[in-house]
């Protein structure tokens, strides 16, 4: 497995928010978490990136005990391993297409030409070649978001999550971010885990997860 996670508890104050959950994901799997809101979904999605530590349970990610790793390794081990996609997708205003892809392979360590290769290699994958030089501002919502996804995978990272990736698209970009996020799958053998209200972006996942009151029912 590449991610499997036992036993996650997590409260704020006395709201008890995940109750000792269980989740796991295979390589190369895309799975889709769906529950009202309050459920706890983003918060397990928060924890499944160590963006936030559980109080109680166990967390390996590619093999990796991530919650015995100090502060500065998770932050590389985050950089590197787990790619990021947001419903709004963060991308830094002053900076190009091209260069918002750039920077975690920077942050990462990789040499500014090995970083500025894979990222025209991502932009050429994803039919966004003649959007290198523009800022986000230049491009539609479709087109930052493939900007945002192509930032993600930078680094060739173990798993992929997304928190409402297609929450703020029309449903023609938003279909078209679908079949994106399943030719992944196809083409870099990527292990994607989706947090959706989306039903038909759910049903095209190898499998589908609902959280109710901070377990899988």
């Amino acid at each position: 497995m590449i991610i499997q996670a036992k036993g996650i508890e997590k409260s704020y104050g006395q709201l008890k928010v995940l109750k000792g959950l269980e989740f796991s994901a295979a390589p190369a799997s895309i799975t889709a978490i769906m529950g009202a809101s309050g459920a706890g979904k983003t918060t397990l999605l928060q924890i499944l990136g160590t963006l936030s530590r559980p109080d109680a349970g166990t967390l390996e990610i590619d093999g990796t005990n991530v919650l015995a790793l100090g502060q500065n390794a998770l932050s590389d081990f985050r950089c590197r391993k787990i790619g990021f996609v947001f419903q709004f997708h963060n991308l830094l205003p002053e900076f190009t297409s091209l260069e918002n892809i750039m920077i975690p392979a920077l942050i990462a360590g990789r040499s500014k030409a090995d970083a500025k290769a894979r990222a025209q290699e991502l932009l050429g994958a994803l039919g966004l070649e003649e959007r290198a030089a523009h800022k986000p501002d230049a491009l539609s919502g479709g087109e930052q978001q493939r900007v945002a996804i192509a930032r993600a995978l930078v680094n060739s990272p173990a798993v992929l999550l997304a928190d409402e990736p297609s929450g703020n698209l029309d449903s023609a970009n938003k279909d078209e971010l679908h079949k994106l996020l399943l030719s992944l799958r196809q083409s870099l053998g990527q292990t994607i885990v989706i947090v959706t209200h989306d039903p038909q972006l759910a049903a095209l996942c190898d499998t589908t997860l609902n959280m109710k009151d901070g377990l899988f029912v």
